[in-house]
């Protein structure tokens, strides 16, 4: 997953970098590097932050790469904030930057995550290195609990998505990334 975090960067960072007048040159691999770690850390402290729901409504849909995003805002100002912290970027071209980079990061990165033609890349990957799959995943498991019924999670049709559902969606034709393709709208 953290390899094509890096590639997204590195294509949609040549506008908002590269050529940014506002950015020095000499500054653009750390800018872009940056931009990286801090996006990664911004998921990951939603996710052991406990917010599932704002996590899964960013991959439901086509609003990822959206700026009205409430994840994609979030993360455009922890990312901005970074830029001007970190490398003492002015203030306006920290946000140019991020405003400009991460819808575009986020809305590839989940329609990769979803596209069932994308080799080598299941949104269960993206919600593992999001997650760290250690305690997050009960609170993911809560999540999917909570909201899977609407997903069509309940596999038994018991009226409650629960770990027989897990079991029976992995045993069926999809597995794992079945069961994500599901909440996540793949």
């Amino acid at each position: 997953m953290l390899d094509q975090l890096t590639q997204l960067v590195q294509q949609y960072g040549d506008n908002a970098v590269v050529k940014n007048a506002a950015i020095p040159n000499e500054m653009n691999d750390a800018v872009l590097k940056e931009t990286e770690n801090s996006l990664f850390s911004g998921l990951q402290k939603m996710a052991s932050g406990g917010q599932f729901e704002q996590l899964a409504g960013l991959f439901q849909g086509n609003n990822a790469g959206s700026a009205s995003n409430p994840v994609v805002q979030q993360l455009v100002n922890q990312v901005s904030g970074s830029l001007g912290e970190k490398l003492g970027i002015d203030g306006q071209a920290a946000n140019g930057v991020a405003s400009n980079m991460i819808p575009q990061i986020l809305g590839s990165l989940v329609g990769k995550a979803k596209d069932p033609n994308e080799k080598g890349f299941e949104i269960s990957d993206l919600v593992g290195a999001i997650s760290g799959g250690g305690g997050n995943a009960s609170g993911l498991m809560d999540a999917i609990t909570k909201y899977g019924g609407q997903f069509g999670l309940d596999q038994n049709n018991d009226g409650k998505v629960d770990m027989q559902d897990a079991m029976s969606a992995v045993t069926k034709k999809g597995g794992l990334g079945g069961l994500f393709g599901k909440l996540f709208g793949k």
